[in-house]
């Protein structure tokens, strides 16, 4: 029951911050609130009416006017969600420092009081690149005891990964290690982090509003990323589409599809660097598939969030839901409307290796069918999943050389796992659905982490295979149409050089004109021998070198898991055989090239 000024001995400010931080709390937290209230009242109270505890579970300030925020940001949420709790809390009369944690001086940690970090964990638990530096000086020997800090992390991740939020949960802990206290717990956000986000800055508001007096007024969070016009992650802009060409030839392993799409009436604009986020419409085939064997009914009505919106469960499930991706979260949900054993010892703790084996490659459709029946009602389902999210493409051109148009190099997904065929959600409608014409709900995702330099000067290097080489095209479309003069260099590769060379006419015209100074391509299936981009770099070791010597930006763009981390070593290899560094001195020159701005990676 929420609170009200006529049941409560609180003020009407108070009633509101109160309802906002209520519901987010956790049994646990509740638990420790009581303890902390219930010393609060039986400490002693000095005449000036404030009560004083010998041993105060928390020491806070008696006024707070400074709070630093830092991002650690990959793709730009964190920063984006950063940006918007820094205007809020201005907005209560704060002096706000906001800053990227590759742009923080550790030592000052000395020097302030109440810090907020906002932080996404990367491929498989890792801080991103721009909060790497931090992380470890904190968890290195130098880490000051920070017994006078107060601070709260919200932390961002992917549930559909096994170290879901770990870095904000190492960066949560280190932190209260070195003796700071909690301003509030720390929140994980899935992908819709939304309203977990808008909840973690009430509990953090709720506890300023304690050190500051009750000075604050309550303040909502809406939070935003994307865009700062009208349409945004949450008004998403229908867009239409102008033209959708495969650009692999006849007889190729692979459909890429080059995808240019109207902004004409949106007042969307982007950089080279951004992507577009596209709000995908799930396979019809497999919504069926899952109302039958669930034995739903298709028609009947579902809540699909928190503000009480009502959709036709198949309608739900089409535009709405995640039914592509099995997590360990859906599925101990699911445990609780299955009377499988198999489900609950593959939950257990001792079969972890076996649960990640089960996970991988699978969908909603897998688990009903393994671990049915699942007697849960239409409603019951919906609750259990969780919001069907945005696919991220990074652009493939220049706003300056395509005024009002956005490109897209989108790679088909189609795979054939644990006896079924599957399906890419997004890249698969926009293959076999999308017709010139048709729109799709797009915005724009700024990323602030993968920029060309300032100086248009500057030499840049771009390793790019298969699609990882959509950026590189906004790159050199920018560059070529603001004559810029800076050096160009393109590592690309994929399957064959007759099918599979995207952009081919582009890029020879780049290099006959001067906007590209070097293209070096690598095509793995035309030789005896697999040749990819990494050994390309080797070849070309000396050279690389010297760019990078002379103040490149290098670029990576394209798969973590394997690619980026080759390209990665390789990379080290260079700076120990042309720049005479062993290995520590290499990984240090990284850090140092991470933190000037000049290796930036955009890899999913």
């Amino acid at each position: 029951m929420a609170l009200q000024v006529s049941n409560s001995p609180f003020s009407e400010e108070q009633v509101e911050l109160l309802n906002r931080l209520l519901p987010s709390i956790s049994v646990t937290q509740q638990s420790w609130l009581s303890g902390y209230l219930t010393a609060v009242s039986s400490a002693s109270v000095p005449s000036g009416g404030v009560a004083v505890l010998d041993r105060p579970a928390i020491e806070v300030p008696t006024a707070v006017k400074e709070i630093t925020v830092l991002y650690g940001s990959q793709t730009g949420n964190g920063q984006g969600i950063a940006e918007q709790v820094a205007a809020k809390l201005k907005e209560q009369s704060f002096e706000v420092t906001i800053q990227s944690m590759n742009d923080f001086k550790p030592n000052n940690l000395k020097k302030i009081e109440n810090l907020l970090l906002v932080v996404s964990t990367h491929g498989e638990g890792d801080p991103p690149d721009t909060a790497l530096p931090f992380f470890e000086f904190l968890h290195g020997k130098r880490a000051p005891q920070l017994d006078h800090l107060h601070y709260s992390v919200l932390a961002l991740g992917d549930s559909s990964y096994e170290f879901f939020c770990k870095t904000g949960a190492d960066f949560d802990q280190k932190l209260s290690d070195l003796g700071a206290v909690q301003l509030a717990p720390r929140v994980d956000c899935d992908l819709d982090y939304d309203e977990p986000a808008a909840q973690w800055l009430a509990a953090v508001e709720v506890s300023l509003d304690i050190q500051t007096g009750g000075q604050l007024t309550a303040a909502s969070v809406e939070v935003e990323t994307s865009s700062s016009t009208q349409y945004s992650r949450t008004n998403p802009f229908n867009a239409e589409v102008l033209e959708n060409i495969n650009l692999n030839g006849r007889g190729s392993n692979k459909e890429t599809r080059h995808v240019e799409i109207s902004l004409e009436g949106s007042g969307l604009t982007y950089e080279p660097g951004d992507s577009v986020g596209i709000f995908p419409t799930n396979n019809s085939d497999l919504i069926d598939e899952i109302i039958s064997i669930g034995k739903w009914n298709a028609e009947e009505t579902v809540e699909i969030n928190s503000q009480g919106e009502r959709r036709a469960l198949r309608i739900a499930l089409l535009n709405h839901l995640e039914i592509t991706v099995v997590t360990k979260p859906l599925l101990e949900k699911l445990s609780n409307y299955s009377k499988s054993e198999e489900l609950k010892k593959l939950l257990s703790k001792e079969n972890v290796d076996e649960l990640r084996a089960y996970i991988n490659g699978r969908d909603l459709l897998d688990a009903l069918t393994d671990f049915g029946p699942i007697e849960a009602s239409e409603q019951q389902l919906v609750a259990i999943l969780r919001k069907l999210p945005a696919r991220l493409y990074s652009i493939a051109s220049s706003l300056e050389a395509n005024p009002e148009e956005v490109h897209l190099t989108i790679g088909v997904v189609r795979y054939e796992a644990h006896g079924r065929d599957r399906q890419g959600v997004c890249s698969i409608q926009c293959a076999e659905n999308l017709e010139p014409g048709d729109t799709l709900p797009i915005y724009i995702h700024k990323n602030d982490n993968f920029r060309l330099p300032a100086n248009s000067e500057t030499p840049i290097i771009m390793i790019g295979p298969g699609t990882g080489i959509a950026p590189f095209r906004s790159f050199i479309e920018e560059r070529s149409e603001t004559g810029a003069e800076g050096k160009s260099w393109l590592f690309f590769g994929d399957q064959h050089y007759v099918t599979d060379f995207y952009y081919q006419t582009e890029w020879q015209n780049y290099v006959k004109d001067g906007a590209l100074t070097r293209l070096d391509v690598a095509f793995s299936r035309d030789t005896d021998e697999k040749v990819y981009v990494q050994h390309r770099m080797k070849q070309a070791s000396q050279e690389l070198y010297q760019w990078i010597e002379e103040g490149a930006v290098t670029y990576v763009c394209g798969d973590e898991q394997n690619m980026a981390k080759d390209v990665h070593a390789t990379l080290l290899e260079i700076l120990q055989q042309e720049g005479g560094k062993s290995l520590e001195e290499a990984e240090a020159f990284i850090t140092q090239l991470v933190q000037e701005k000049r290796y930036q990676r955009d890899v999913y």
